[in-house]
């Protein structure tokens, strides 16, 4: 207890130092404050006056900005003045010459008045004067003006006309002249580059025999095994003295090529039975179908022909093994399309499709053995079905002159076609038995009562008969056709198909007098 005495004081002295602490502060604190306030009244004071300073060079500066714009602006003026002064006096000038052009104008214009009124008088005595000697030329003449004229048109017409006529007659001249001599270079030179050889063919083949004894064994024990290759093949095998050979005979050149083929495996294999028969025929069968389609892709290769229907490409190789008149039937094919070809370039027409239609003109050949019917009508059924174009169908169509040629194409393909079948030594027959074919066709339809007279075309491939109208009637013409044809048939050989072509015309004739 002793020591509370001394914790008072302590406390007490605490107290009155912290209270004595507070109230320094609070002097050093007023006295902060107003140092602050001071200096802040110093920096306004200082603000004002610099801001005094900047408004009075902001006013000097405007001040001097708008005494030197004014200047500008005035000196601008001035020139602006200037320059329409000298505007007003060129304009002045300007304004005084049209006055003078005017002036002057006038003056011409009333001179050239003068001048037309004299003008038109002089017209109108001119003019009476024309209507005088008119007047007196009739008198003197007999005739009125329109009469004359009519007269002098009239023989102005027939001296033109007759003019006209003449130059035409001499351009049509010309014009054969330099038509005929352009065909025949071009044909000439379509002949010259496109020329191949053809091989001709029978209708019988030889197969080489390794002994006499094999012709036993062909014809096998009573015949059995000949007899299945004639059934199986569809040919007739000749067996007769000849040493070392049989023949092999068929109008079918595919069917005698496939016999062919079976009989040389079956003497190079030594085993002759109707099963070995039957597989041997079957194997031959196979590579002529195969070398059938390796000769149409040839021919369509050889002249460049693409995009042709994988079918029709077949029937151009089964023209490999088809002749006429000993004319290979492919060869010519792919001659005709060389041939169109280079006549289709020289006229500067397309020579793709003359050359596609070339190559397939003939098509129709390849199934005349099969299916009844011409070759032209088959072609056109053909290409129609494998989806040729019109130009091509029209061509093949045309190519024989079975309808009329409307394409310059079909008429390339014509002169083609003639001058592959034509040239020398492209088929067997010679002229003298041609001759008598023709001469034979046009007796047979003379023969007929009612017949005129008769001319055989197109090669022999038709004839037409001109009737006497007042013998045959229209009726009596169908029956005559008929049994022309029928007679044909029985009494000349020919190849395809020949078109009897009838005519009846009727004329009325009289005279006045």
């Amino acid at each position: 207890m002793q020591y509370i005495p001394y914790i008072i004081v302590g406390i007490i002295t605490a107290a009155a130092g912290f209270v004595g602490g507070i109230f320094y502060r609070k002097k050093v604190a007023e006295s902060e404050i107003g140092s602050a306030e001071e200096q802040a009244r110093k920096i306004l004071e200082d603000g004002i006056k610099t801001a005094d300073n900047k408004k009075k060079e902001a006013l000097l500066e405007a001040k001097e900005e708008i005494l030197q714009t004014k200047n500008e602006f005035e000196q601008e003026l001035k020139e602006r003045r200037s320059e329409l002064t000298r505007q007003e006096r060129r304009v002045q000038s300007k304004e005084e010459s049209l006055d003078r052009k005017t002036e002057a104008l006038e003056k011409k214009d009333e001179t050239l008045t003068k001048k037309l009124k004299e003008a038109t008088d002089k017209n109108e005595a001119i003019e009476k004067i024309k209507v005088e000697q008119y007047e007196t030329l009739q008198k003197i003449a007999g005739m009125t003006a329109e009469e004359a004229t009519a007269k002098l048109v009239a023989q102005l017409e027939e001296e033109i006309r007759h003019e006209q006529a003449r130059k035409i007659v001499e351009m049509e001249a010309e014009f054969r002249d330099q038509a005929d001599e352009k065909a025949r270079e071009i044909i000439a030179q379509a002949v010259q580059r496109c020329a191949a050889d053809h091989v001709s063919e029978i209708t019988v083949s030889t197969v080489d025999l390794p002994s006499e004894e094999m012709k036993g064994r062909i014809i096998g024990r009573e015949g059995r095994n000949i007899r299945a290759i004639e059934t199986l093949t569809g040919v007739d095998l000749i067996i007769d003295d000849t040493p070392e050979a049989i023949t092999v005979s068929s109008f079918d050149p595919v069917r005698r090529e496939i016999a062919r083929l079976a009989l040389e495996k079956l003497i190079s294999d030594g085993r002759i039975h109707p099963a070995r028969i039957e597989e041997m025929v079957e194997k031959a069968r196979k590579e002529v179908d195969a070398s059938i389609k390796q000769a149409g892709e040839r021919a369509t290769f050889d002249t460049g022909i693409h995009g042709i229907n994988p079918e029709l490409v077949k029937l151009l190789g089964r023209l490999k093994y088809r002749t006429s008149y000993g004319q290979n039937v492919l060869g010519h094919s792919v001659e005709v399309s060389l041939l169109s070809g280079v006549i289709a370039d020289e006229l500067g027409v397309d020579s793709t499709l003359a050359k596609r239609a070339g190559l397939l003109h003939d098509i129709g050949k390849a199934l005349t053995q099969e299916v009844e019917g011409s070759h032209v009508q088959l072609g056109v059924e053909a290409a129609r079905k494998y989806r040729e174009s019109k130009e091509v169908i029209h061509a093949i169509e045309a190519h024989h002159g079975d309808v009329e040629a409307q394409t310059i194409t079909a008429f390339i393909v014509q002169a083609a076609d003639a001058i592959s079948a034509a040239r020398p030594g492209a088929r067997r027959e010679n002229l003298e038995n041609y001759i008598k074919r023709l001469t034979k066709l046009e007796e047979i339809a003379n023969e007929f009562e009612g017949v005129e007279k008769s001319y055989a075309i197109q090669a022999g491939r038709e004839i037409r008969i001109m009737v006497k109208p007042d013998a045959v009637n229209d009726d009596q013409m169908v029956i005559i056709a008929h049994d022309i044809v029928k007679k044909i048939e029985n009494e000349l050989e020919y190849p395809g198909q020949i078109k009897v072509h009838m005519i009846r015309e009727s004329r009325a004739i009289d005279y006045a007098k």
